[in-house]
């Protein structure tokens, strides 16, 4: 099993904890902020709504953050999950804007949430969907869609006017070497804290080269309450089933990442914690639209924050839920964080999501190594990879197909699934998913032989 530096149910003291939260924060900050940003820009909202948009989205983010984390009674997974919007619902979120605005895409959000809400019940039938096999398949394919994301923040973001300089890429290398420096060299809070100490000092090299624009915060507004429904709601039919496809692709994606989270946290994801997740996804995504935020669902970036750290307790991202809210309640102090060059956060993220990658490969390798095993792994990675690579693939498909296969991760978890219904020998496969402990990756296992 992973060697944690902190479990579940763990509490790190106060100043662990805070930098840890921290952490985490910086991880999910970018791209809780770029969905309302892009559907803004796409639908040319005046600023004022998309910046409340940015901060409904912040503060509903953090409060579901905190209920997935604590939980409360059956709603809530416990486990260290950070929640945000959702580049899963984009695409339908702006059809939905052009015809009827944001009061459609709400609306649409908020019915559409009764699919989740739904299926969150059904979540013990749908865990027997994904046994060893596929959920390494799946874990690897969200290590494989995330890395190209640090990819591009490495080389000052995409489509940037300065993409790939070299200033950008020798910030990201030295913020990844100091990470990788503070890992393996550093002990306990310094190992623990490595990403946001690393972002730390990339960003005071930033300052002192002059890369730092600050034209943000001077924008950016003291303290801002929420003001839910203040868009107004309509429900278009067309809308509902739209937003209600893209719950169901999330509620595929959302089950692949809390089986990752599984495997980084050392806790066996049976199918009563799916329903409480995904309850909370569901229940949340309701909660934001009346806010006036897009859907949320569960991040899979900072899964690798925690394979990378060790610190898999879930009171510390309950506190990063906690920044969040204020963030959202502040804007200047979301302002700040946003103010971290692209590169900085590349330098960092190409480490946490190598690592999920990783993960991924070591239970990949720790399977029975068979034909049939070989087919669904090797089939799935590349229908996945396909539509990551070659998105415009999907380009001449009906809208339902590309809203289906659009991501990576989806089509990979759906392909996988598929194959191990249709593919001779799942019988075995489903005994083995009843047994106690997952298989662990041989690296594990041959640390612990030693």
């Amino acid at each position: 099993m992973n060697n944690l530096l902190y479990q579940v149910d763990d509490r790190p003291p106060m100043l662990t904890t805070v930098l840890l939260a921290a952490q985490h924060m910086l991880a999910a900050l970018g791209g809780i902020i770029a969905v309302p940003l892009v559907i803004g820009a796409v639908l040319k909202l005046p600023a004022d709504q998309i910046v409340a948009l940015v901060n409904a989205a912040l503060l509903g983010s953090g409060i579901v953050t905190i209920i997935q984390c604590k939980g409360v009674g059956p709603v809530g997974i416990r486990l260290p999950c950070v929640m945000g919007t959702s580049f899963a619902f984009v695409g339908a979120a702006i059809s939905i804007g052009f015809e009827h605005g944001v009061p459609g895409i709400l609306g649409s959000s908020l019915a559409g949430s009764a699919i989740m809400i739904v299926g969150s019940f059904f979540m013990p039938q749908i865990r027997k969907l994904f046994p060893h096999t596929v959920t390494a398949v799946v874990v690897t394919m969200i290590g494989l869609s995330l890395v190209p994301v640090a990819i591009d923040w490495a080389a000052g973001g995409k489509g940037a006017a300065n993409y790939a300089a070299p200033i950008n890429l020798g910030i990201a290398l030295f913020v990844l070497v100091t990470v990788i420096g503070l890992v393996q060299f550093g002990k306990g809070i310094i190992s623990a804290a490595a990403v946001v100490i690393g972002m730390a000092i990339g960003y005071v090299v930033c300052l002192a080269l002059g890369l730092v624009d600050f034209s943000s915060v001077a924008k950016a507004t003291t303290f801002a309450l929420p003001q839910p429904l203040q868009y107004g709601m309509t429900f278009p039919l067309s809308g509902i089933l739209a937003m209600g496809l893209a719950y169901v692709v999330t509620i595929v994606e959302t089950t692949g990442t809390f089986m990752a989270l599984g495997t980084a946290t050392n806790t066996k994801v049976r199918g009563k914690h799916l329903c409480r997740g995904v309850l909370c996804d569901g229940l949340g995504s309701a909660f934001v639209s009346v806010l006036g935020s897009p859907a949320v669902s569960t991040f899979a970036q900072n899964v690798g924050v925690i394979s990378l750290t060790g610190v898999a307790s879930r009171h510390v991202v309950a506190l990063t839920g906690a920044f969040l809210l204020l963030a959202g309640l502040f804007p200047v102090l979301g302002a700040v964080v946003v103010t971290i060059p692209q590169p900085v956060l590349g330098g960092a993220g190409l480490m946490m999501f190598a690592m999920i990658l990783a993960a991924g490969v070591q239970m990949l390798a720790s399977m029975e190594h068979n034909k049939r095993n070989g087919l669904i792994i090797a089939v799935s990675l590349g229908c996945g990879l396909a539509v990551s690579a070659r998105p415009e693939l999907l380009a001449k498909m009906p809208a339902i197909v590309s809203e289906i296969f659009g991501s990576g991760i989806s089509t990979g978890a759906i392909v996988a699934v598929l194959l191990n219904l249709v593919l001779p020998g799942r019988e075995a496969e489903a005994h083995d998913e009843e047994s106690e402990e997952p298989p662990q990756p041989l690296l594990v296992k041959n640390i612990e032989a030693a």
